[in-house]
Formats: C-alpha cells, structure tokens, sequence
C-alpha cells in the first residue's frame, strides 16, 4: 500500500468517526499512545514520534477542520524515499495499538482510523519480521480497511510466511461475504500461490519478483490441495477450478468429507457451480461403497442438489436428506421432496411427524394440507412462525382446516390472531369483523397477520379497524402493507400537522408525495428526516432549495438512496452542480479530492461528460474510489455520463502505464464501470486480464447494445465456439449468454446443460426468450435426460437438433420441474399427457401464463375430462385450473363458480376484454353482486375484471367507495374506452383534472391513460414523473402527442423508456429530442444530447480525501522505515 493510499484510507475511515458525533482526540490521549514508555524501548526516537503525532493531527485536521499547528511544508520530503530500500518497521506500531486499546474513549476511534492503514501496509510489505503477537495486533488493526474499502481486499501480501498464513485467511475468511464473486476468485490464486511457495516451494508465476526467482516452476501434477490447504482456504472453496480438485489425493478429500468440514466451508459459500459441485459428489462418492454411501447424507451440504437418491432411503435417512435441500434450486428438486415427504408421511400423521417436516410441510398440496389433523397442523405451523411462505390456495386450505365451516360473521379477533400469518387464507368478509383495539394492541401479530395478504384483505381489514377508532389513532399504531393501503381520502382526514408523526414510517409513493406537499407548504421540509416521504419530493421542491444549502440537502436526500428515483437523483444533482459552479467558476476543473469526496457518489455519477472528462488527475484516487462502489442502476441506461464516467476511469488507472499493464486488480478498481468498457479497449489488455475482465463482465445487468457485437466476438476468440465450451466455460461467461440468442441456440445439448442453465437463471435479472426455449430443450429432450453419459452419435444428434418433437409426453416430474417453461410444450405434446397427470399437476399448469389458443383448448379438453362439464364443475376445481379458465368460451367463463376472492390467481393470465365481462357476470351471480352493491374490498379484488363492467354499472359505482378503493387498484390493463370510464368515475369523485396533484396522480395509477388530449395537457409539468410506468404505454400516441417539451422532459427516465414505437412516431422532432433528454436524465444539462447507453451494477457510498496531507504521511513512512 502507498503513501496515497494509506492516507486516503485513514481519512475515510476518520470520517466514519467524525460522521458518528465522536469528539476529536484530547491532547492527553495522544500523549499516553504516541509518548508512551513503552515505546522507549523501540527503534524510534522520541523526536521522531512528536513527528508521528504531528503527521496524525494534520490527516485528522484535514477531517475535522481543526488547526493544523505543523504546516505541511516544514515537513521532510525526502523520508518516503527511504521506503525503497528499508522494511517496514514492525515493533513500534503494535506497541501504539496496545496502549491505544487501553482507552474505553471513544475519541479513540481516530487514532484507531489512523492505525488501521498503517498496519495493513506493514503486513502487505513486511518480510516476516513481525514476531507472531505482533502480526496479530496489525492483523487485528487493520480489519476496518478491508471491510471498508473494497480495492484493498485484492492488495495482498506478496509474500506470507507459513506460521501467519493460516491468521490472514481466517481475516479474509471473516470477509467472505462481503466480497464480490470476482474478488473472492482473487484470494483464492493468492491463497494457492502462498500455499504453493509455502509448502511445495515452487510457484505459478511465470515471471516473479527478484524474491521468489529461486523457485521452480510447479509440476501440473503436484497434489498440493492437502487437509490443511482445504481448511485455510475454507469458502473460497467455491472458487476452485475444476482441474483443481484433482490436486487433492482421494484420502485427503474422503477424510475431509467425513469430517463435515466440507459442507461446512460449501455451506458457507453464496454459490458453487453445478460442474464443482457434481465433481465434489462425484470424488468423495469413490469414498465408500453404494450402499454405505448414504449413510454420509448428513455431510452432504449443497452438493445434496445433484445427489441422485436411492429409492430405498431408511426414513431416518429420507429427513436428513430434505434438510440438505434447503438451498437447492426448487425447480430441480421439487419432485424429489415430494417423493420425500410422501414416503415420510406414509404412516399416520402425527405432529411430531409435521414438525419434522419443518419449513418443507410448504410442500404439501391444498388437498394435503386440508386433510391434515387439525390439531397436529396448528402444532406445526405454531413451530415455524410467520417467515414461511405459501401459495394463496394453501393459505386457503390452511384457514379452512382451523376455522372449519365457520361463517365469515362468525370468525372473531381471536381467531383471526390466532392464524397470525395463515389468515392471510380467510375471505375479505371475515376480515371486517376486526375489533381495532385488540389486535392493534399488538404490533408484532398484526405483522404477521397482515404479510402475506392482498391488496383486498388489506382494505378489508382496514374497513373494520377504522369504524372503531379515527383515522388518526389509527396511522399511529399502522404499518408495513396495512399502513399503505391507507386511502388519500381517509389520509386526508388524519390532520398530519408535524413532520416527527409520520417520519419513521414506510409510506407508498401517492402516500408520500401527499405528506411531501403538506410539509412543503407547511415549511416543514427537512430533507434528513424524510426517510420514506423522499419518494414524494418533486423537482419544483428540489429547485428551491437555496444554493448555499443545496450540499448539505443532497448529502442528506442520499442517505436513504432507497427512496430516489432516477427523475429525483437527476434533479438533485443538476441542482447542485449548478450550485457549485455558481459558487466558483470552472469548479470541476480545479476540484480538489475533499470536494469531491464531499459530493454523494449517487449524484455525482450525473455529472456531464464534459465536467467529467475535465476532472484532474490529482482527483482520481477519490474518483476510482467512488466508482468502484458506485450503483450504477440508479442512473439511466441512456445516460451520456455512462461512458464518459468509464473511459476517466480508464484514464486514472493508466497514468504512468498502458493498458497492457493494467492487472486483475485494476480492473477489479472499474467497479460497475467496467460493464462500460468498449471491448476494443478489452483487447489492448493482456491475455490473463483480457480473461478476468470477461468473468468480471457477466456479472453486468446491462451490457451497451453497442459493444455487444464486439463483446461476442471477443469472447468466441478468446473460449472458441459455443458448441464446444464446456460446463465451466459455460458458468464462467455466464449472463453474457444473453448478448446473443444464436450463442444460447448453439450451446451444446450435453446433460450437464440443464444443471448449469438453472445455476444461471437464478443470477439473471432478465432471461431471454431463447434462454428459456434452450433449457426447455434439455429439461425435455431424452438424448439429455435420461443419461450421465453420452455416445458421439448422441452427442451428435442432439446438438443437431433444433425441434421439441423428440422430448417424452409431459411427465409429472417434468412439469414440476418447467413452471412457467411449461408453455413451451406444443399442443401435441401436452394432448399425450395422461389424465392422472393432468390431475397431479393441474395448479402447476394452471400458474402458467401465455398459452397460445391451440394449447389452451387442449388444456381445456383435459379439465373437461378430469373435472367434468364446465357448468358441473366445483368451486375448488377452477381454482386449481387457474389460466387453464382462458381456454373456455364466454358462455362457459359465465357458468363458473368464481368466488370474489380468488380472482387476484387469474388476473394476470391475459384475458381479453369479451372474456373480463364474462368473468365479471360470473363473479357478480356467484356472489350475488351488482355495481351499486360493490364496497371498496370488493373494487380491488375485482382486480383487472373491473374492466368488464359496462358503462351503465360504471355509473352505479358508489364514489365513497371508489375514492377509498382507487390508490389499491393499481396495474389496471383495461382497453381505452373503459379507462375513459375510469376517469370519469375519478372526475366526479375528485374534481376536475387540473387540480389532480402529485399524489393523486400515482394513486391513479393505470387510469390516467383514459384522459383526452386536451386534460393531458392540462396538467402540470411536475405530477409526469408521478405516473406509473405501466400506465405510459396505454396512452393513445394522439393523446400523448398533446404534450408539452416541458411535459415530456418531465416524465424522467424511468417513464420516457417505457414510450411505445407508435407513441414516438406521433411526435414532432422537437418532443422526440424532449423525450430523449428524459430517458438519459439530461434535463437542464447544457451539453449537446447524444443516445448512448449504459450498464447497471451494485451499490455503497464512498468518501476520502487525501491530497494536501501527502508529505506528511511521506514523512511518517520514511520514520516507520528507520
């Protein structure tokens, strides 16, 4: 570690203390832990420790702003040229963080912010002349540097000696978790290469340091995994290449397995590939004999994911395998805990048989469930709590089985608290019944009660509770999902007047921008203690904060990042930005590292690429600091700064060096920036990095469209084609798959793919069509199913095939298995299913969405033969149908039994508007309903069927209900006319659409899309980014080219991408441009406007100053030298 970076952790690390309130250190305590005695004994001389102490007050003047009585320039300049040719000194900085401990003040902090670099450039530099106390008092010291600053958990000791080697893993061991996967495969070759120096004398390094050129070259061969190797690289295990574990003798790893030290380190581990995994099971099972094999389930950890079991399982050892299979991927084991639990309830059930179960009785169907002993399930479920979760017919099945046949004017409070989390399964009816001050009285079972309820129940619930106490009592004893279903109307009626009654809750977006405007206009707007209301804040609000106040407001609105917007964070920062320059011209040019540093990362990443592109070199330690930690996901995809950001991070890394010497390490310092990275700059990089820098790659949310041609042609050079990459080469590229559906066609159709396509799919936030028709392919097709081992003709002939035709009729494993892959069978196939099949896994076909009409009239074909006419069938039996319903025509939907309750299950199946009438009729003669009958429960349980009320039930709608069932209605897909009607309802129940507010606007939702061109335009500029993004593509492009430049600038970025091609087109050239300034979140920005596009990644703040403190800790390295 240098000079630089040693200062500039310790101010970091200092300004956590300062930001925490503690007091600066008294001259006292500096005194008793630089002056020490103890120190006497030590190679320093007192002088040179008042240097020391004068080099820590200046770096924590810097911070705190004291006076600084040692200018910097009476310093010695030429003390850290010294470092070249001395150690660092390893007795005197232990003995000042022994006496530093002594202190319970909490001063301390500084000297220990102080230290903490120090110490881990000591041990990153020493030679094994620390004796062993030593080393762990400067281990101990400088953990806060590698919690808190990312780069340096990859700045490692060149060299460990063996006695110390074991403490610095068990550090780095303790960081696991909060290392990326790109980082964690960087201590794992640090880990090997130590070990390999350490115990083999030999290393990897093809060109090494002037310190290990006596040391050979290891053999390929060489089994240095050893029991001890294995123990100190613990998790890291995870990073192991696969060629790697054939490093470790079959005595080594079957002691190692016996000894759960394995599940115990792959336990610890956030992942492991499919490809390691099966090779560990596939090692460790050469261990015993078949049969003797199974009585080791219990150590199995995570490799109990690919473990084929016997069928002839002991029940003793049958649960000790289902407890293995927490963390496995369900859709791959899905069937196999099926098979379990049925085996395991066989006999009769007991509740001690339940409780084994533990969390996996979610696996149990309705029917199951239903027939459970009653006494015996609420046993259970009293045994695992509320953080279980079940599907909406298991709540129902549940609720059923404790409550019987009780009426819903018959269910009490008591039994409603005594179902805590499971009454989320009882009608909206029985909800009403709620006595408000027994069940409020205790917050902790109205949290579970209410946590898996819908958005009906919740307003159900809330109808009770407010007939017995107001409004005002009620919001303070609310919160979680209860709180905001909490109408604007009855909001309104709570006469919020200060801002300490509603600041520590968690509000909804409408509920927010109202209390927002009451505080704004009340002048009771204080930014840092907002929390959730900051979602409420409007640009107009942001533009008036005054310009001297304006750091200290982002510093405060960046606090809770959770609560910005992409419009919001863009407005903040064009804001200060303005401010800044205002207040010194050219203000980016000449910033200096405690101005940057001062500015949040979540604004300054908006930052125009001109202004970025003007930054000094002198701020980039503070710069690659920032971005390495930056989330990236809150700036728009468009967004010029994307690029602009990336190629001054590319800058600050080369200065002094060409791409061709940048390391793993340096890439690792890009952060998210390196999703940005054009892949020619990728190539003038050097093989090994080129290599790390495509690993790192796929861990992007977004690759820019533009590199991505480049990007595939980088990757097929450097792994070759896709038919011929393996399992790991495979896991390695990861999401870049998604760049191109030709390289997901081509993969090869080996067994091993399903595995590593479903270890992908859980790491994607978006999968591709071909993605999803690649692993249909190999879940169904024979040639990849039904074999571990392939011959070269099959391998053939399933890598040639393109069609589906070849797979086996859909088995009950195989539909588990698929979920929403379901709707890739073809009609053909799915008529081959089996009645008894249909029947085990009607509600796993029924959750399915998209069905084409030729497979829905199949699937409808089978429900008929299962279930009966349509007109015949049981209310229970169209619930488990679910979407399968789409496939029956008008009349039939007409005829169904539909309780109101259960339509949130089908709402989103894609029905068309002919199909919400019939459903609607048949809702309203099943539960003998009509318009002017309908309560604001029943509004929002209607959910999208809504739309099927005719223009005259429309107007039978009863307002009051309306206004306190609108803001639950949220994601309404209705055809135009009946948004139309919608709107009127919200006209004559609101007033007129010029007085619409913010807040209003987003309770809305989807209904704003039924306002004409004229009431469009009518609205103010600030309530568009208040609209919904679901609601933005069903304006009609005639009414949404009404709008404004204004208006359309004011949309923000998250809207302005969800603009439909037809909406676009509809545009003049002047509102195209206003439309692309929105999606880049550009507003107000001179610079000229370009349409690039960015990446999205992870997230952390990050603060640090350094510059005018360099000669100082110049100075005190040159001392530590001596």
């Amino acid at each position: 570690m240098s000079a630089d970076d040693a200062c500039f952790v310790a101010k970091k690390l200092m300004m956590k203390c300062r930001d925490k309130g503690y007091p600066a250190p008294s001259t006292m305590l500096l005194n008793s832990v630089f002056n020490n005695s103890n120190l006497a004994a030590g190679r320093i001389t007192p002088d040179q420790f008042i240097t020391f102490q004068s080099t820590f007050l200046q770096v924590l003047n810097s911070v705190t702003g004291g006076t600084n009585k040692n200018p910097l320039g009476q310093l010695a300049m030429n003390a850290f040229e010294k470092m070249k040719s001395n150690t660092w000194n390893c007795s005197s900085l232990p003995a000042m963080i022994k006496t530093m401990r002594g202190s319970s003040n909490l001063s301390v902090c500084y000297v220990e912010a102080f230290m903490a670099p120090l110490s881990w450039a000591t041990l990153t530099s020493q030679s094994g002349n620390c004796n062993s106390n030593d080393y762990d008092t400067l281990l101990l010291a400088s953990r806060s540097v590698l919690l808190d600053v990312p780069s340096a958990r990859t700045q490692l000791p060149a060299k460990v000696e063996s006695q110390n080697m074991g403490k610095m893993m068990n550090m780095l061991k303790e960081m696991y978790d909060t290392m990326t996967e790109d980082q964690r495969t960087e201590v794992f070759n640090w880990a090997k290469e130590q070990i390999l120096q350490n115990n083999f004398s030999c290393t990897l390094k093809k060109t090494s340091n002037s310190k290990s050129k006596m040391l050979d070259i290891c053999k390929p061969t060489l089994k240095w995994l050893n029991v001890d190797g294995l123990n100190m690289i613990g998790p890291y295990i995870s990073s192991l290449p696969l060629n790697d574990l054939d490093s470790a003798s079959k005595d080594t790893l079957c002691d190692y397995f016996s000894s759960a030290k394995l599940k115990s380190s792959l336990s610890k581990a956030t992942r492991i590939s499919p490809s390691l995994a099966k090779k560990f099971l596939q090692n460790v099972q050469q261990c015993y004999t078949p049969k003797d094999f199974p009585n080791q389930i219990d150590n199995l950890g995570p490799l109990a994911c690919f473990y084929k079991a016997a069928s002839n399982l002991t029940p003793d050892l049958s649960k000790k395998l289902l407890t293995q299979l927490d963390s496995c991927d369900g859709s791959t084991t899905e069937k196999l805990k099926k098979d379990i639990i049925s085996s395991m309830l066989s006999g009769p059930i007991s509740a001690q048989a339940l409780r084994d179960l533990g969390q996996h009785v979610t696996s149990l169907t309705p029917k199951q469930l239903s027939d459970l002993p009653k006494d015996n399930l609420k046993d259970a479920l009293q045994n695992l709590g509320s953080s279980v979760e079940w599907s909406r017919s298991q709540l129902r099945s549940l609720a059923k089985n404790q409550l019987g046949s009780k009426k819903c004017g018959n269910v009490t409070t008591e039994d409603v608290m005594a179902l805590q989390s499971v009454a989320a399964g009882l009608p909206s009816c029985a909800l009403k019944n709620i006595k408000a001050r027994e069940l409020l009285a205790d917050s902790e079972a109205l949290t579970n009660i209410t946590k898996q309820m819908e958005k009906r129940q919740l307003k159900a619930m809330l109808q009770g509770l407010v007939r017995n106490m107001t409004v005002s009592e009620l919001l303070q004893k609310l919160s979680g999902p209860l709180l905001r279903s909490v109408s604007l109307s009855n909001l309104d009626k709570a006469n919020i007047s200060r801002l300490d009654e509603v600041q520590n809750k968690t509000w909804s977006l409408s509920q927010a921008a109202y209390l927002a405007k009451k505080m704004h206009d009340a002048r009771k707007l204080e930014y840092r203690r907002l929390n959730s209301i900051l979602r409420g804040i409007t640009c107009k609000m942001i533009a008036e904060v005054n310009n001297t106040n304006m750091l200290d407001v982002a510093q405060a609105m960046t606090e809770n990042p959770e609560w910005l917007s992409k419009a919001q964070a863009g407005c903040a920062a064009q804001k200060l930005f303005m401010s800044l320059e205002q207040e010194r011209k050219d203000y980016f040019k000449n910033i200096s590292e405690q101005k940057l540093a001062a500015i949040p990362t979540l604004l300054l990443i908006y930052l125009p690429p001109g202004k970025v592109k003007d930054l000094p070199d002198s701020v980039c330690q503070v710069f690659l600091d920032k971005m390495e930690a930056a989330n990236l996901s809150s700036l728009p995809l468009q967004a010029p700064s994307r690029r602009a950001l990336s190629n001054r991070a590319l800058l600050c890394l080369t200065i002094g060096k060409n791409m061709s010497d940048l390391t793993s390490a340096d890439v690792l310092r890009l952060g998210p920036l390196v999703c940005e990275v054009d892949p020619s700059e990728l190539t003038l990089m050097a093989p090994d990095v080129i290599t790390f820098s495509l690993q790192a790659l796929a861990s992007c949310q977004y690759i820019p469209p533009s590199h991505r041609a480049n990007l595939i042609q980088l990757v097929t050079e450097m792994f070759g084609g896709p038919s011929n990459w393996t399992a790991d080469t495979v896991e390695l590229l990861g999401p870049l798959l998604l760049l191109n559906d030709t390289i997901v066609s081509a993969l090869p159709n080996e067994p091993w793919l399903k595995d590593v396509l479903v270890f992908l799919r859980s790491r994607l936030t978006h999968i591709s069509d071909a993605f999803k028709k690649k692993l249909f392919k190999v879940s169904t097709n024979p040639s990849t199913t039904n074999s571990t081992t392939s011959s070269p003709a099959r391998k053939r002939r399933a890598a040639d095939s393109n069609s589906y035709s070849n797979a086996t009729e859909p088995t009950e494993t195989l539909i588990v298995q698929l979920g929403q892959d379901n709707v890739y069978w073809t009609a053909a196939q799915l008529e081959m299913m089996s009645n008894s099949t249909f029947l085990a896994t009607v509600e796993y076909l029924g959750s399915v969405t998209g069905y084409t009409a030729e497979q829905l009239a199949v699937l409808r074909k089978k429900a008929i033969q299962a279930f009966g006419p349509v007109a015949q069938m049981a209310g229970s039996a169209v619930l488990q149908l679910g979407c399968i319903t789409q496939g029956f025509s008008n009349s039939e939907l007409e005829q169904l039994q539909l309780p109101l309750d259960v339509l949130d299950d089908i709402a989103q199946c894609g029905w068309n508007y002919s199909q919400l009438s019939s459903v609607w009729k048949s809702v309203s003669k099943y539960n003998n309903l009509t318009a002017a009958l309908l309560e604001a429960p029943d509004m929002v349980g209607l959910n999208r069927f809504i739309c099927g009320l005719n223009s005259t039930e429309f107007s039978q709608l009863s307002l009051n209900a309306f206004r306190d069932a609108v803001g639950s209605m949220s994601g309404l897909q209705c055809p135009s006319e009946v948004l139309q009607q919608l709107k009127t309802l919200a006209v004559s129940a609101f007033g007129s659409v010029t007085s619409w507010t913010e807040a209003q606007v987003s309770e809305f939702d989807n209904i704003m899309a039924g306002l004409d061109a004229k009431e469009m335009s009518s609205l103010d500029s600030s309530v568009f980014s208040f609209f919904s993004q679901t609601c933005i593509p069903q304006v009609p492009p005639q009414v949404f080219s009404a709008l404004s430049v204004a208006q359309l600038e004011a949309l923000g970025p998250d809207n302005a991408v969800m603009v439909t091609s037809e909406q676009r087109a509809a545009l003049t050239a002047e509102q195209r441009a206003a439309l692309n300034v929105a999606a880049a979140g550009t507003v107000g920005q001179d610079e000229p406007q370009t349409q690039p596009a960015g990446a999205g990644a992870p997230a952390l703040s990050v603060e640090g100053i350094y510059a005018f403190v360099k000669p100082a800790l110049f100075l005190l390295i040159g001392i530590l030298l001596l």
